[in-house]
């Protein structure tokens, strides 16, 4: 059977009214049902839209990318501004402070709140261990935050460590550098003033009361010659981590680093050195 005999037998099928035909739209209700939904949704269609998409649902989608990517940018932004907890913070500075070449602002503050944490958690703890009606659960309770405090404690004692080595490795050039000085506390000064005259002292009464006159000096600063007075190697490669987007610096071949968040690099002390100061990037 070919084409023509196939429309022939459609053309009878419709006259006769037996059922419906695909090429007579008008035959059949069911057909006619059909035709007309498929022409009403064709009409709704946006010619111009290839995913089949009138301007109301287009601007729907729109409005809800752009709501999505406000909360995601806000959520980020309230990751930014969660602030790290003082024993963070204090882990940080004591990491920074082993791989600087240099002595680092003292956190004065930040390790006195925790030594005052320290005290007052230690006395509760002793309270609770001496009364009599504290339970076996609690006393394990008592041992996990003693536990945390002796975490603290390492750190605590882990950071002044590795200033307190600093200072003694630097003390004359301490005490000739006021800028110097003044990241110190109190009490690292103090330290500082007294470790170089011990030094000197020593040196004088082992060395120096035997040399001659000209030779017998601390501070000579001979031409072609390092200086005698022990300093801090700032162009000593260290590996920083940048916290944020950072500003671009320049290698000592003057070649620009530009360093994004994330981002970890080989590279000389002091060129991140205002980095590190202005809480940009880390040491690792």
């Amino acid at each position: 059977m070919d084409w023509d005999e196939i429309y022939e037998l459609e053309k009878q099928s419709g006259a006769s009214g037996s059922g419906t035909s695909f090429f007579n739209p008008s035959s059949g209700a069911a057909n006619t049902t059909g035709n007309t939904s498929f022409t009403r949704v064709l009409g709704d269609l946006d010619a111009d839209d290839p995913m089949g998409l009138n301007e109301d649902a287009a601007d729907a989608v729109d409005k809800d990318r752009e709501r999505e990517k406000e909360r995601r940018t806000r959520n980020f932004v309230e990751e930014e501004e969660l602030e790290a907890t003082p024993l963070e913070r204090l882990t940080r500075a004591w990491v920074n402070e082993r791989h600087a070449p240099d002595i680092l602002p003292a956190e004065e503050d930040l390790l006195a709140g925790l030594l005052d944490h320290l005290r007052l958690q230690a006395r509760n703890v002793q309270i609770l261990r001496d009364d009599p009606q504290t339970s076996e659960s609690e006393h394990i309770r008592i041992m996990l935050v003693q536990t945390e405090l002796e975490r603290v404690k390492y750190v605590v004692r882990a950071y002044v460590r590795t200033r307190l080595y600093k200072i003694e490795r630097y003390a004359r050039w301490v005490m000739q550098d006021e800028e110097v000085q003044r990241r110190l506390t109190a009490g690292e000064r103090e330290h500082a003033s007294r470790h170089a005259k011990l030094t000197d002292k020593h040196l004088y009464v082992s060395v120096l009361q035997s040399l001659p006159e000209a030779q017998a000096h601390l501070d000579d600063t001979p031409v072609f010659y390092p200086s005698m007075i022990t300093q801090p190697d700032k162009n000593r490669p260290i590996f920083v981590h940048a916290l944020k987007d950072c500003p671009r610096v320049r290698l000592p071949d003057g070649a620009p680093l530009e360093m994004k968040k994330g981002h970890i690099s080989l590279t000389p002390y002091h060129v991140v050195e205002q980095l590190l100061a202005r809480g940009e990037v880390e040491l690792v």
